[in-house]
């Protein structure tokens, strides 16, 4: 049975996601339903739903979506990590209605014009109290965000960080660089990897097993089995595969592994890290 570590929802009538505008991103330019999400991935048995804007009531409506659920097994919500108030607004979403399904925060740091901004001081002390509430953070980083990474694990090494989508490695490109970045990063035994996003990280049309596998081969390295785990990021990935070819693929890749560590990857890792 597969975990599904990574995907999303949204409800473009209830507020619009301006990361969606561009004409590229047309496929994807509608809402998206569990009752879609159930339909594209019958093979997952539990599922993390990440948030998608740094909107505070998004992660409330996505508690209730997990308490309604019976796929969704954890959410991985959003909050303003440098507000001096991080710690009070955890309480109030974890004591809320339906606050026992959020196990992450996650901000897209990937956005961020300053490639420091995790090394902040204020971002540390959110980070420090999302690892105090018992829940992870998901790292939404670019490979030149990753110094900034590595240093931030290093100093919080009480928190559990989770890197979404490899860091996104731009494929078909030198894997020299980044490699070096991800295996410095995996040097922390508080961290783990999402096997998620490359597809959409490459030629959207013409990418295929093999150009995936030089960066799925220094994830495995760098983490092993037991801190990987795999996200589908549907339906981000739309734009470049449908569920079952990312999946058809992610399975290519893992073929050579022993039956452990495959279920490692498709299940285990996941249901540990997000108490599933």
């Amino acid at each position: 049975m597969i975990v599904d570590a990574h995907h999303h929802l949204w409800d473009l009538s209830v507020r619009d996601q301006d990361w969606i505008t561009d004409p590229p991103m047309g496929v994807i330019r509608r809402s998206f339903f569990e009752s879609d999400y159930r339909a594209a991935a019958p093979e997952v048995s539990a599922s993390v739903l990440v948030q998608t804007i740094p909107v505070a009531e998004e992660t409330p409506e996505f508690l209730a979506v997990a308490a309604g659920s019976d796929v969704v097994g954890a959410v991985v919500g959003w909050t303003d990590l440098t507000s001096p108030g991080v710690a009070d607004a955890l309480a109030a979403l974890q004591g809320g209605q339906d606050g026992s399904w959020l196990r992450g925060i996650r901000h897209g740091v990937q956005a961020e014009p300053d490639p420091e901004w995790l090394c902040r001081k204020d971002v540390w002390h959110g980070l420090a109290a999302v690892g105090a509430a018992g829940l992870v953070y998901d790292l939404l980083t670019l490979p030149h965000q990753l110094p900034a990474a590595r240093r931030t694990v290093a100093a919080l090494p009480q928190v559990s960080f989770v890197v979404d989508h490899c860091s996104k490695p731009a494929i078909g490109s030198d894997v020299g660089e980044w490699a070096e970045l991800m295996r410095s990063l995996a040097a922390h035994e508080n961290v783990t990897c999402k096997l998620s996003g490359l597809v959409t990280e490459a030629d959207w049309k013409a990418w295929d097993v093999a150009a995936l596998r030089p960066y799925f081969e220094v994830v495995l390295d760098a983490f092993g089995a037991d801190r990987l785990m795999f996200g589908s990021d549907w339906p981000v990935c739309l734009l470049a595969a449908s569920y079952s070819e990312w999946l058809g693929a992610a399975q290519e890749l893992v073929s050579e592994l022993s039956p452990d560590e495959q279920a490692s990857i498709f299940s285990g890792t996941a249901r540990r890290v997000y108490s599933l």
